[in-house]
C-alpha cells in the first residue's frame, strides 16, 4: 500500500472545526485513516500501545471539543482477543462510540466468525461497528497493482463496491447478526452496488430459489446502516427505494469537497425534506447521542 509520513496522518483541530463550521457539519465521527489502518496488523506488542495512543487521543479531543466530535476506536486485529478487550476498554472513554473494522472480515459469514468477540461487545453497550472496506491482517491489499492501466479506478471504485456488497450480503442475508440486536452495524459508500443490483438479485432467485424470500426483503428488513460518502443523486434515491430513508446517513470523508459532494448530491436527491433530514442529521444523532454527546444541527452560512 506504500508509505507515508506519519505528519499526513492527522488533521489540525482548528482547521478542521473551521471546515466544519463553514459547512454546517454540526458533529464528526474520527476514525483512523485508512491509509494508516497497517498499525492494527503490526504484532500484538506493537499494535495494542498504538491502538491505545490513538484511542485516548481521540477521546481527549472529543472532551475538549464536546459535542464536535465523537469517534471510532481503532483495534489490534492480529488478536481477536485482545481486540475485543481493547474494544470494552475504548467504550468507557468519552467520545467513543464503536469501532472502524475491514471489510475483508465480512467478505463471507466464514470470514465473519472470527469478528464475533467485537460483535458480542458492540452488542453488551448497544455500540457501533464501522465496517470499512480494508484488508485483515496478512490479506493482499489493494487487490489491483498499481501498474495496471486505470489501478485507482479498480481498486478505488471496481474492487471496493464489489467487496462492500459482498459485505451487505454476509451481513443481510445470512443470520450473522441474529445474535446481536443491540449492536450498530454501518457500511460506508450506500453498501456497495446493493441499491442498483437488487433487482437483479431478485430475479435471480426467482429462477434459482423461487420458494425463498427475495434478497430485496430481506436487506429492507435488515437493521444495517448505509452513509451516502461520495455518491449522486441517483444513487441515493436508489438506497432510499430499497433500504428507507431511516437507514441512511450523511457521510463526507470530512474533507471540504467531500461535503460539498453530499451536500449537493442530497440536495438534488428526489427524496422528499423528511427523508433528506433525516440523512443530514436525524438518523445519525439518534445513533450517537446515547454513546456520546451531540450538538445541536446548525445549517452552513450563505
Amino acid at each position: 500500500m506504500g508509505e507515508e509520513p506519519l505528519s499526513k496522518a492527522f488533521d489540525e483541530v482548528d482547521f478542521h472545526l473551521a471546515r466544519m463550521n463553514r459547512k454546517g457539519v454540526s458533529t464528526s465521527v474520527l476514525s483512523l485513516l485508512g491509509s494508516f489502518c497497517w498499525i492494527e496488523a503490526q504484532p500484538l506488542e506493537v499494535s495494542l500501545s498504538l491502538c491505545r495512543l490513538f484511542n485516548d487521543s481521540v477521546s481527549r479531543l472529543c472532551q475538549e471539543h464536546e459535542g464536535r466530535f465523537a469517534a471510532y476506536a481503532a483495534l489490534p486485529l492480529v488478536d481477536i482477543s485482545a481486540a475485543a478487550a481493547e474494544f470494552e476498554r475504548a467504550l468507557g472513554l468519552a467520545g467513543i462510540v464503536g469501532t472502524q473494522v475491514p471489510g475483508n472480515a465480512f467478505l463471507t459469514r466464514r470470514d465473519a466468525e472470527a469478528m464475533r468477540p467485537v460483535l458480542e461487545v458492540a452488542n453488551r453497550h448497544r455500540a457501533l461497528v464501522f465496517i470499512h472496506h480494508g484488508p485483515r491482517p496478512g490479506d493482499t491489499f489493494p487487490k489491483v497493482a498499481g501498474d495496471t492501466d486505470n489501478a485507482r479506478r479498480r481498486n478505488g471504485t471496481l474492487d471496493m463496491q464489489a467487496s462492500l456488497s459482498s459485505v451487505m450480503v454476509t451481513l443481510c442475508l445470512t443470520d450473522y447478526l441474529a445474535p446481536y440486536p443491540d449492536a450498530l452495524i454501518h457500511v460506508h459508500n450506500l453498501g456497495g452496488n446493493i441499491p442498483y443490483e437488487v433487482e437483479r438479485m431478485d430475479h435471480r432467485s426467482l429462477l434459482d430459489t423461487p420458494k425463498e424470500e427475495l434478497p430485496s426483503a430481506r436487506i429492507r428488513r435488515s437493521q444495517v446502516y448505509v452513509d451516502c460518502n461520495s455518491f449522486g443523486a441517483r444513487a441515493i434515491e436508489a438506497a432510499v427505494r430499497l433500504y428507507g430513508a431511516d437507514r441512511i446517513v450523511c457521510g463526507t470523508d470530512g474533507t471540504e469537497f467531500g461535503c460539498e459532494w453530499t451536500s449537493k448530491a442530497l440536495a438534488e436527491a428526489e427524496i422528499g425534506e423528511e427523508a433528506r433530514d433525516k440523512i443530514l442529521h436525524r438518523n445519525a444523532a439518534a445513533m450517537l447521542s446515547p454513546l456520546a454527546t451531540i450538538a445541536p444541527l446548525e445549517r452552513a452560512a450563505a
